[in-house]
């Protein structure tokens, strides 16, 4: 079994260019060429590879690029990455979507903290991927902070989904969120991998 989180900084954010580039990280990941023909969708619109044993996950935001990958039978992966920026209606969605112990841990202080904002959006996303649901079944993700206000990840007891969570910090604005899951029953441990001469700088969270 092998489980990659793949990472590359782009000098742009075109989103054209992000998706080619998750491409070429899945190209060189399979060691063939991968086109967009390559990928099959489930019916909910969750891509993956027809007919093998490598499961996959993409996300990008502002000029990062994430493939979280594994190599294993019935073995899935989900990932999502965020760019840390005032999102006007962040306190909206956390309203909406959060649960009550989620919005005090991101309100803790007296204030709104968006980087924790960011860090429940992401793994409920990474969630959201992992079960092939979209970012509309927001609400249908668990809570991630428990009611003594610290993370957990102590649900959905039909199978186990093993969380990572992320700090990407570099020069100027660049500062992000990066969520990775892997379902399975051992506790693997991510690789993560480079595919660009710009690396940020990555501190674990949980």
């Amino acid at each position: 079994m092998s489980y990659y989180i793949n990472l590359s900084i782009l000098s742009n954010e075109q989103k054209d260019t992000n998706r080619a580039e998750a491409r070429r990280i899945l190209s060189v990941c399979e060691g063939r060429p991968i086109t967009e023909d390559d990928i099959a969708a489930e019916a909910e619109g969750r891509p993956f590879f027809p007919n093998s044993d490598t499961d996959f996950s993409i996300s990008h935001s502002g000029s990062l690029t994430a493939v979280s990958l594994v190599r294993g039978k019935n073995l899935r992966t989900g990932c999502d990455v965020e760019r840390i920026r005032h999102r006007a209606k962040a306190k909206e969605i956390a309203e909406e979507f959060f649960t009550a112990p989620e919005r005090d841990y991101i309100e803790s202080g007296g204030h709104f903290n968006e980087t924790r904002f960011y860090e429940i959006w992401t793994l409920k996303e990474c969630y959201l991927k992992i079960r092939g649901l979209s970012v509309f079944d927001m609400a249908k993700a668990p809570s991630f902070i428990s009611s003594e206000g610290t993370y957990t990840f102590n649900f959905d007891g039909s199978s186990k989904i093993l969380f990572n969570l992320y700090e990407l910090t570099g020069s100027g604005d660049e500062h992000y969120i990066l969520a990775t899951a892997i379902e399975g029953t051992e506790e693997y441990q991510p690789e993560i991998r480079w595919f660009s001469q710009g690396c940020l700088e990555i501190c674990k969270i949980v």
